[in-house]
């Protein structure tokens, strides 16, 4: 019998209260899972931010880099060691065998670019053998090791990509990840109140939501779900224990019965249009200015080249995260004369809007509905870009919401009233 993996965010056990709350659903779930139940937990709400602030405020202005990040690794992780500890005893009053398992005592191994570590190996014997005797394993999840010994973090969602990763390290037959939100939707309830749940979903489409904007899972743990084909499933952390509580099952396309065109609408606000104008248009020019970008970490989105100024210059635009924006006009403003180009500017007003479904492989006209439904609204798309199953706009930032409603009805995912 294969175990059942559980994780529970920051909101789920955010006090006491809500800790025990959580021993009751893992309780419950211990009844009827003879594989075992491993239990991956996130910091208490608040908790991390205020770590963070601490190791800040020790180090001072003058301790940075790697003289900063592998002591603020040690620091951060320390929230979700509290948590587990904490579940651990709540479950043991309940008269359940239960343990805490920090990342290094797994061992979680990882690499070693602290902050941002990526998981290489769970070399966890006694950890599967603790859970198959029975054991209720709580894992402090966002934390790893390192071949030499020390603390790392996983980055943010990382509590997602600890889950994922001891759900395919332990075979498990899923990895049900509790959120403050009963499961993914069409689109952001509080834009679009006739917001569907959605009972199943693609890894692929849940990949594409979760890099677009929506933000139930992490790309990361998506990623690493469907690399290991993983089952995810996302539910309430605050309904009642035994109430009907089926959220939704990210899985594998070919589980998925009836492939709807369209799965959902995701937005984006975090963007940035930087257009670089009177470019020297010639061979290589593109894989000069993206490659200064990449080398800076800069993580551009969309990319559009227009031979708008004649054949010996041409506008290249392209979009990034508006926190990324300074960094990408500084990048291109101090290579200026290499590159060749007359001027940059920048539009932080713009929101990306974005289609997803893997029904457009086989379905015409998914474009034409959409800009036919943002045409009718008067919207302007000012870039345009498309995968297989997923097709992204800018617009101005305030038609966002309207943009995401019109789309929403007009691929038929409003709800019945």
């Amino acid at each position: 019998m294969s175990p059942i993996v559980m994780k529970f965010g920051g909101t789920s056990v955010a006090d006491l209260e809500r800790i025990n709350h959580v021993a009751d659903l893992v309780a419950k779930q211990a009844e009827t899972s003879p594989g075992g139940v491993a239990v991956i937990v996130s910091a208490m709400a608040g908790q991390t931010n205020h770590l963070v602030s601490l190791a800040t405020g020790a180090a001072g202005a003058g301790v940075v880099g790697e003289n900063f990040d592998d002591e603020y690794d040690v620091i951060v992780s320390s929230g979700e060691q509290v948590t587990s500890g904490l579940l651990a005893l709540a479950l043991r009053k309940r008269g359940l065998k239960a343990r805490s398992w920090l990342g290094w005592q797994m061992p979680m191994l990882t690499n070693d670019i602290h902050g941002k570590a990526r998981i290489r190996d769970i070399d966890g014997e006694a950890f599967s053998q603790a859970v198959g005797s029975g054991e209720i394993a709580v894992v402090a999840g966002f934390q790893g090791r390192t071949e030499e010994d020390r603390i790392t973090t996983l980055g943010r969602g990382g509590s997602d990509t600890s889950a994922v990763a001891v759900a395919a390290a332990l075979h498990a037959e899923r990895c049900d990840i509790y959120t403050d939100v009963d499961g993914v939707y069409t689109t952001d309830p509080r834009i679009v109140p006739k917001a569907q749940r959605i009972e199943k979903i693609s890894y692929e489409e849940m990949l594409e939501m979760a890099s677009l904007g929506a933000k139930v899972l992490q790309t990361r743990s998506v990623e690493m779900a469907m690399n290991h084909r993983v089952p995810i499933r996302v539910l309430s952390s605050f309904a009642e224990v035994g109430a009907d509580n089926s959220g939704t099952l990210v899985c594998d396309e070919d589980e998925i019965m009836e492939k709807q065109v369209v799965s959902g609408i995701a937005y984006s606000r975090d963007e940035a249009k930087i257009s670089l104008l009177g470019v020297s248009n010639h061979p290589g020019i593109a894989a000069d200015i993206f490659s200064r970008l990449a080398e800076a970490n800069v993580n551009v989105d969309m990319i559009v080249q227009a031979d708008a100024r004649g054949p010996e210059q041409a506008n290249m635009v392209f979009t990034c995260t508006e926190r990324d924006s300074e960094l990408a006009i500084s990048v291109l403003q101090d290579a200026k004369s290499k590159i060749g180009f007359e001027s940059i500017v920048v539009d932080r007003d713009v929101a990306k809007v974005s289609v997803i479904g893997v029904g457009m492989r086989s379905h015409t006209g998914v474009a034409k509905t959409m800009f036919d439904a943002l045409s009718a609204k008067g919207i302007n798309i000012q870039v345009i870009s498309t995968s297989e199953i997923k097709i992204s706009v800018l617009i101005d930032s305030s038609y966002t919401e309207l943009a995401v409603r019109a789309l929403h009805t007009a691929y038929g995912l409003d709800a019945e009233s």
